[in-house]
């Protein structure tokens, strides 16, 4: 089929909006018809060029939703009509590191999709007959996809699925930091590192885990703004002094757990260093530059403090996605505040400037 779609040609150059063609999914595989789409900073860190494991040309974008419109062989989970959530982190529920319960990092088409392709090493978009890579095996920056039914999470068709997208990447990871990588106890101090949308979902996630106290610092009072309507009890503007504050409001002990979402190796260690000695425990969300490493003083650590990477938060997609879905259904997560501003598919450039200028929470593009 043909269709239109927003194509990575070349590194730091604004995507082209083009018709590519798409053929019909195979075993295993399904089609999707996009309605909604976020922009996240994953997009625009690959299309920037300073990704390096980025490749061109591609379809960029995997915080998507939508509708099946057709399934391939021995797809069973799925049938035409059902409402989906792209997922970036698949979920085969068969591999080593799904049945182990320890973790959300499917193997069974890691190697592949890392390289831009589906299952099978091969691609479904092309232009021209020159094959088209699949960006973190999703490419939602287009009016449909093809992608294979193990990254596809089945929800409430009552979901509005401009919202429903959300739960695809920044939202998911946010609240998966604090519920599920963390794993908040109630009545727990927490501080929260950032207030994009990351940040603002693990403050969420901090107030549905019960938490008794929920610090979230940011740079910004406009976003610090929208972390008190998230669940934060209170709002710090950002700076060296932090980790003392934290401390002096912590009796000199810290807190029982601390997030990062900024991607700042300076505010990570500040994260480590507020953590509580004896049981506190950074949760790291934020991605940080290439090449940059994260300096920490052993004696943090032999005091007792953790350090815990959380990628997608923790969440296995398949069946999780489908939980936080329904709970913003039923009114436990304000998905509104998020969504700054909602553009067409040929405005995603300027989803990028509107996100270079930290302006908004997060752009969607609407396929309707």
């Amino acid at each position: 089929m043909r269709m239109t779609a927003a194509v990575l040609e070349q590194f730091g150059e604004p995507l082209v909006i083009t018709d590519v063609d798409l053929d019909e999914p195979k075993a295993g595989e399904v089609l999707v018809r996009l309605v909604a789409c976020g922009v996240c900073h994953t997009d625009l860190y690959t299309a920037s060029g300073v990704d390096p494991s980025g490749y061109a040309p591609t379809v960029l974008g995997h915080e998507g939703a939508g509708v099946v419109e057709a399934v391939g062989p021995a797809v069973e989970s799925l049938k035409v009509g059902d409402h989906v959530v792209t997922l970036f982190s698949p979920q085969c529920r068969e591999c080593e590191h799904c049945l182990s319960g320890q973790t959300n990092l499917c193997l069974a088409i890691r190697a592949q999709q890392n390289l831009g392709y589906l299952p099978d090493g091969t691609t479904r978009l092309s232009r021209d007959g020159e094959p088209i890579r699949h960006f973190m095996g999703t490419s939602t920056f287009a009016e449909y996809t093809v992608m294979p039914e193990i990254a596809l999470a089945k929800v409430n068709p009552e979901a509005p699925l401009e919202a429903a997208c959300l739960f695809a990447c920044g939202l998911s990871t946010g609240l998966g930091a604090a519920m599920y990588t963390a794993g908040v106890r109630r009545g727990a101090t927490c501080v929260v590192f950032g207030a994009g949308m990351v940040g603002l979902g693990a403050v969420a996630g901090c107030r549905l885990q019960g938490a008794g106290r929920i610090i979230c610092v940011d740079l910004s009072p406009d976003r610090l703004e929208l972390a008190v309507g998230q669940g934060a009890t209170d709002t710090w503007l950002a700076g060296p002094e932090i980790v003392e504050r934290i401390l002096a409001e912590t009796r000199g002990f810290g807190a029982d757990y601390t997030f990062e979402a900024t991607g700042r190796v300076d505010v990570m260690r500040q994260a480590v260093e507020s953590a509580r000695m004896g049981w506190g425990l950074c949760t790291v969300a934020g991605v940080a530059g290439k090449g940059e490493t994260l300096d920490v003083i052993p004696r943090w650590l032999i005091q007792g403090r953790r350090i815990a990477g959380s990628s997608f938060g923790g969440l296995r997609g398949r069946d999780q996605v489908p939980e936080l879905v329904n709970r913003y259904l039923a009114g436990e997560i304000d998905v509104e505040p998020f969504i700054s501003h909602r553009l067409s598919l040929r405005d995603v450039n300027r989803a990028f400037e509107l996100m270079e200028a930290q302006d908004g929470i997060r752009s969607v593009i609407s396929f309707a």
